[in-house]
């Protein structure tokens, strides 16, 4: 049975594997599976960035938790799988939200020579990159994250979940934070 909605909770809980901004205690876990050519998944994380920013204040920091994981659509975005490695290359030398935010500001530009100055920008040590590139070295953590969104029925990026349940409304700030105030409500009785 191919039911989106038999699939509606996320099978693969966070942990300190993942790549996380915030606590795994926080009252509210989003995890995103984004692909860093896919524009939907840019404007989504640029949503969940603005969130951040715009209630950090308000709610405390132990609130949100966002954890990014990879889904890269190879079939439709040939450089996607590609950049996913880059962040993790990045990630193997502390750099991975840097990386991560700079392949989504310039997703028109994911080709070889403009990853490797991307790389050069955020001061990585370039031949340990390449190296990292070139022997594949990230791919398990990336097939590792997909075949965790298979599992809890993600087809396409973005896909969404808030403290484990897919969000289904649609990306917009006021629908999001809704939502998240639900959450947290429902997690606090």
């Amino acid at each position: 049975m191919n039911d989106d909605r038999s699939h509606s909770s996320l099978l693969v809980p966070p942990s300190t594997q993942d790549w996380m901004q915030g606590v795994l205690s926080a009252k509210v876990v989003l995890v995103m599976y984004g692909d860093y050519q896919d524009t939907g998944s840019a404007d989504a994380y640029k949503l969940i960035k603005r969130l951040q920013q715009d209630h950090s204040a308000s709610l405390g920091e132990d609130y949100l938790c966002f954890v990014f994981r990879h889904f890269p659509q190879t079939q439709i975005h040939p450089h996607a799988q590609r950049a996913a490695e880059v962040a993790e290359a990045a990630a193997a030398q502390g750099q991975f939200w840097s990386m991560h935010d700079t392949l989504f500001i310039h997703q028109q530009k994911l080709e070889n020579g403009y990853l490797v100055e991307y790389a050069n920008d955020l001061g990585l040590d370039i031949p340990q990159f390449l190296k990292d590139l070139s022997k594949h070295v990230h791919i398990d953590r990336i097939n590792e994250d997909i075949e965790g969104g298979i599992r809890s029925g993600v087809t396409t990026a973005p896909a969404l979940f808030i403290n484990n349940i897919r969000y289904a409304g649609r990306w917009r700030m006021t629908e999001l934070m809704a939502t998240i105030v639900a959450a947290n409500h429902y997690f606090n009785q």
